[in-house]
């Protein structure tokens, strides 16, 4: 109080000179008192904006620590700065202005309300730079952290609004804590998707189920592309067409949701196709096939191993290879499967470690599906494309050495007909019209053929 005494008096002995009959009791000191505190605090802000402030982001710039960066980046120093002119406020204030005086308790509670929600920008630069710093360590990978610190900055926001409440109303926290009991229902639905953010969130670090840079689908939304930030109340997504989906954090715990992490940690990813093969085309093997297929390098020893193999079944239960009825033979579609089998064991950017097959699906009005599964060691998309097109193209080009065809709805009909056009045209015209067949001669005629066992 001494202190303060010697003070108030230092500076109403500085007034007088200007203003002689000027007393404490007179508005215009408190005015002159609180112009002067204002000065002042301008004054220390512009110092420490000028000196201070340079010659910290100096030492934060010849610094190798990145959480210093991060706290200059995010403008902790900048707004920490304030808090020395609204200190200087309040303790200045009860210097120079007397208690009983109403300009007094306006200025405290100003000074209070600046520091408060300084301190409040400055924690919410420091929860910024722990979360960069967290997103930079390879912790992120396993949990995201995003959703956490808005939660906390949403709860720090809270205690300053009520503090500041408190603080005009001259009322106890808790009081006003109290009152807003009666408003819960009215609370709970303003903030339903901040709870139910903060619900998913809790599930979704806990279980690992999402991070960013997660590929997630999902159709409902037209969702399909890599998680940019997991918040509190919303999930950004940035698709692959470069456009930026917002939709509700909770909507990844409570909606079908497909994650491409688990493809992208392993050892490759998925290839699973089919081609339809025309049925009309699937037939056995004579010799002449079976001696066309041998000069393939890939398939060579299998036919080796296969003619071996019948050769044994044929003595083993003594069976004449010339009679078609009871003999095995080979079919040109399992020799194909056989051949695209010992192709893709070869293919370099095929996965040899993961599933690997070429089978048969059930036949359809369509065809014969054969399908290729196995694991593309590219696992980026356009890499991954490649591979896929290189095999299918050669899929494709292979079917005519192994008298296939593809089923193809307009152009199978078209092809039928043009063979039976070519077929019939030749004989029709070499015939005189006085020669012509007669309409039952004309049909060949049709033999029994014996069934065969297909291999």
């Amino acid at each position: 109080m001494e202190v303060s005494s010697s003070i108030r008096d230092t500076f109403i002995h500085l007034i007088n000179d200007v203003f002689p009959s000027l007393t404490t009791e007179d508005p215009l000191y408190n005015v002159l008192a609180l112009s002067g505190i204002l000065i002042i605090s301008a004054f220390i802000y512009i110092i420490a904006r000028l000196l201070i402030r340079p010659q910290i982001a100096n030492w934060v710039y010849k610094s190798n620590n990145r959480w210093d960066n991060a706290l200059q980046e995010h403008g902790f120093f900048r707004r920490l700065m304030h808090l020395f002119p609204a200190l200087f406020i309040y303790i200045a204030t009860p210097v120079l202005i007397e208690d009983v005086a109403v300009m007094h308790g306006m200025v405290i509670k100003s000074a209070q309300l600046y520091m408060l929600y300084s301190g409040l920008l400055a924690l919410y630069a420091l929860l910024s730079t722990v979360e960069d710093v967290y997103n930079a360590s390879a912790l992120s990978r396993r949990a995201p952290i995003t959703g956490f610190i808005q939660v906390t900055k949403l709860a720090f926001a809270i205690v300053a609004i009520l503090l500041s409440i408190s603080l005009i109303v001259d009322r106890s926290p808790l009081l006003i804590v109290s009152g807003l009991t009666a408003l819960a229902a009215v609370l709970l639905l303003i903030f339903r998707d901040t709870i139910l953010g903060f619900v998913a969130g809790i599930q979704i670090a806990a279980n690992r189920m999402f991070n960013t840079g997660d590929w997630i689908a999902m159709p409902k939304y037209e969702v399909d592309g890599e998680i940019l930030e997991i918040g509190l109340t919303n999930v950004k997504v940035q698709n692959w067409d470069n456009t930026i989906s917002t939709l509700p954090t909770y909507s990844l715990t409570t909606e079908a949701v497909k994650n491409w992490r688990g493809m992208q940690e392993s050892g490759g990813r998925r290839i699973k196709r089919a081609i339809y093969i025309d049925v009309h085309s699937i037939k056995l093997c004579d010799n002449d096939m079976l001696a066309r297929f041998s000069s393939i390098r890939y398939i060579n020893e299998y036919i080796e191993k296969k003619k071996n193999e019948l050769r044994a079944y044929h003595r083993d239960y003594s069976i004449d290879e010339s009679d078609l009825l009871n003999s095995r033979r080979l079919t040109n579609i399992g020799t194909f499967r056989a051949y695209l089998e010992a192709y893709l064991r070869k293919h370099p950017s095929i996965n040899q470690e993961m599933t690997l097959m070429v089978r048969q699906l059930p036949p359809n009005e369509l065809g014969l599906p054969l399908e290729i599964y196995c694991f593309s060691a590219e696992k980026a998309w356009v890499k991954y494309e490649k591979v896929q097109a290189d095999i299918f193209d050669h899929v494709m080009a292979m079917l005519a050495p192994f008298d296939l065809r593809a089923y193809q709805r307009d152009g199978h009909l078209s092809l039928l007909a043009q063979r039976e056009s070519a077929v019939l045209s030749p004989k029709s015209e070499s015939l005189p019209k006085s020669e012509s067949p007669s309409k039952t001669e004309s049909l060949p005629k049709i033999e029994s053929q014996p069934h065969q066992q297909a291999d």
